[in-house]
């Protein structure tokens, strides 16, 4: 499974570099921009609806100056490339849906209209009849054997399957779903390789998983989220003051006696609106999710995308995150008085129902330490469930009541006297950063098990970057403070949360909610849910528990809780994406001032010429030159909307720097080089 892992960013990335030029794409995206014209679409979007409404004006006036035997080339001219505007800012949004459409088709075809095997009772796996998978209702119970595919969203109640769920995942390599625990869940669409499953349906038809993901890639689930809406009011209010602004003009040219025509203030007025940024900011916004997606995490609104990039605080849990998990028993420690043999069976007795890679490793251990066999589970023995309030799992045997545990959790429930030395035992295990179990037969301690624990290599590198990025780093984990504090200094973690609860873990989210900061965390178990609903960004895993993917805003399909670091990064890269493109969109109006304004008005105020520094061949030619790379201009940052702005983790006030001068200073240089391009070109064909 980890080599599968460790390939996927890769192959996620060849798929990013060859779906910006897919020509399929490109089509689609070309008819779909075309329909998107419609003024009722464009509405969402002021300052492209308003270009669209200056090129009709302008479209109906060439068509009438014809009709007269008027000049009409350069209004034609102009009117064209308002049109063209408007169509490449379009087309970016289309290509950025069509990308989200590829996706969704590939998610559609691993929706299956399979049958289901409906069981007429629950605990009868013989009685059963063929059931359409879109007839099954919440509730339902169906019975999945190897090579059917799972129907419909639910929850493993009876039985052990291996389920490949390369459909949703991409990765080949089955997984195993059995009742109980966090790996219960399971989703329509996927194949049962092995074994066989009873399935509670919890999804209606029409509101699975897939279904979910299909509408959230296509884009149709999307909503605008706060910064898009916010951003959207700033470009109509500056498209209101530019309206004026040039109606203005047009009484101070009057005044003169040289009035400029409309398709010249129509001119100016697209030229001087953000069309760049107004054209860009629904594909920067789609592309946001869709970078997501082919990351194999689903988000389930923007807005989660949007508070990913701006989250101050990160709760990770320790094992299987910063650790490899799967910690491994590694030493006996017998309290004073009592024999390691004796310790180590009771031990192994009070592990014999442990399913976890820990319980089995103290069977192992035992055995190879001692040669105690693991036995069979007698008829009649009653298993003590671990649960994160007590802390504590066993088994009542005739023989005795054996009990392993946390070390306080199982103190605490036996009470009396600690043998001597045994504390001291403990923090020694605790300070090595490995993980003491206390183990008692019959309400007596007869020791602790060392379990240890590895740092996974370069996470370390990883929270250094973080700590660049202003993030401050929380281990959650339910060892005690001295474990916790030995692997967090090992891992290089700001803070830990010991001996956590589902409480301490919702309690602590509350509070740093509470002092302004927004935290994210990952996780995939039920005792989840609250702290995933909670988060700003709730990242659940695919094979978590129903209750924890529904708690979460995001769900990795992979599984994989260090890719929260990732989409921490994927948010950011967004949210400096739209910086970016807004500072360069505004710091290119500027610019665009000088090719046009002294060109309205060198006829009546011949000292403008002086800001002609760019020596453009005519008045014409200045106008239409900077319409047309206007429009050009939205065409070349498609690439770079649909991708991101690269992100590099160095610091607010360094990262605005570096913003300003390559998008704020190249924002002003481009136009000067573009329209001088445009304009030599256009002298060339003899245009203007």
């Amino acid at each position: 499974m980890m080599p599968a892992m460790a390939e996927a960013p890769a192959r996620r990335g060849a798929r990013n570099a060859t779906a910006l030029a897919d020509p399929a794409i490109l089509r689609h995206a070309l008819a779909e921009a075309v329909l998107k014209l419609d003024p009722r679409r464009l509405l969402r979007n002021p300052v492209i609806f308003v270009t669209e409404i200056v090129a009709l004006l302008v479209t109906v006036l060439a068509i009438r100056s014809a009709v007269l035997g008027q000049a009409w080339s350069f209004g034609a001219a102009i009117a064209l490339w308002l049109w063209l505007t408007v169509l490449f800012a379009t087309f970016a949004e289309a290509v950025a849906e069509g990308r989200g459409r590829a996706q969704a088709d590939s998610l559609r075809r691993a929706r299956s209209e399979a049958r289901a095997k409906l069981l007429l009772r629950p605990d009868e796996r013989s009685l059963w009849q063929p059931r359409d998978a879109t007839e099954l209702r919440v509730g339902d119970h169906v019975l999945v054997e190897a090579g059917d595919l799972i129907p419909s969203d639910g929850e493993v109640v009876e039985g052990i399957a291996s389920v490949n769920e390369a459909a949703v995942t991409g990765e080949s390599a089955p997984v195993i779903r059995e009742s109980g625990g966090d790996r219960s869940a399971v989703t329509g669409g996927t194949l049962v390789v092995s074994d066989w499953i009873v399935v509670r349906i919890t999804a209606a038809p029409g509101s699975t998983f897939l279904d979910r993901m299909i509408a959230l890639v296509e884009g149709a689930a999307r909503q605008k989220t706060p910064n898009e809406i916010a951003l959207d009011i700033l470009l109509a209010g500056l498209t209101i003051v530019f309206l004026i602004a040039v109606a203005t003009l047009v009484g101070l040219a009057s005044w003169n006696g040289q009035p400029p025509s409309v398709p010249v203030l129509a001119a100016l007025l697209v030229t001087l609106i953000p069309t760049t940024i107004g054209g860009l900011l629904s594909a920067i916004g789609i592309a946001g999710m869709d970078r997501l997606v082919r990351f194999n995490v689903l988000a389930t609104s923007g807005r989660a995308v949007e508070a990913a990039g701006d989250v101050d605080v990160l709760l990770l849990d320790k094992t299987g995150t910063i650790t490899l998990g799967n910690r491994q028993a590694a030493a006996f420690i017998p309290a004073r008085g009592v024999a390691e043999r004796d310790l180590a069976e009771a031990a192994a007795l009070a592990s014999l129902a442990d399913e976890t890679p820990e319980g089995r490793s103290v069977l192992l251990f035992a055995r190879e330490r001692h040669g105690i066999e693991a036995r069979t589970l007698p008829a009649g023995a009653v298993v003590v469930p671990f649960t994160a309030q007590t802390r504590i799992s066993g088994l009542d045997l005739p023989e005795g009541r054996f009990r392993k545990g946390a070390v306080d959790a199982l103190l605490r429930s036996l009470g009396g006297e600690v043998p001597e030395g045994f504390r001291e035992a403990v923090d020694r295990i605790a300070r090595a950063g490995g993980t003491p179990l206390a183990v008692a037969r019959d309400g007596r301690l007869l020791g602790a098990i060392e379990l240890k624990d590895i740092v996974k290599p370069g996470i370390r590198a990883r929270f250094d970057e973080l700590r660049r990025m202003g993030i401050r780093t929380v281990m959650v984990t339910g060892d005690n403070r001295l474990t916790a504090a030995a692997i967090a200094a090992e891992a290089g973690v700001d803070d830990f949360i010991a001996e956590a609860t589902p409480e301490d873990k919702l309690a602590y989210i509350r509070r740093v909610q509470g002092e302004g900061r927004l935290v994210a965390m990952a996780g995939d178990g039920t005792n989840d849910a609250p702290a995933l609903a909670q988060a700003d960004v709730g990242l659940a895993m695919q094979t978590g528990t129903q209750a924890a993917r529904e708690a979460g805003n995001m769900v990795d399909l992979d599984s994989d809780p260090t890719k929260l670091i990732e989409v921490v990064e994927i948010g950011k890269q967004l949210l400096i994406t739209r910086g970016a493109l807004t500072t360069f969109s505004i710091a290119n109006d500027v610019a665009k001032y000088f090719a046009i304004l002294p060109a309205i008005f060198v006829a009546s105020y011949p000292e403008l010429g002086a800001l002609n520094v760019m020596h453009l061949a005519s008045p014409e030619s200045a106008i239409l030159s900077a319409v047309i790379f206007n429009a050009l201009i939205i065409v070349a940052l498609v690439p770079l909307a649909l991708r991101g702005v690269r992100y590099v983790p160095i610091g607010a006030a360094a990262l605005l720097r570096r913003n300003l001068l390559i998008y704020g200073l190249g924002g002003i240089a481009a136009p000067f080089l573009g329209i001088k391009l445009v304009d030599l070109l256009l002298h060339l064909i003899g245009v203007a």
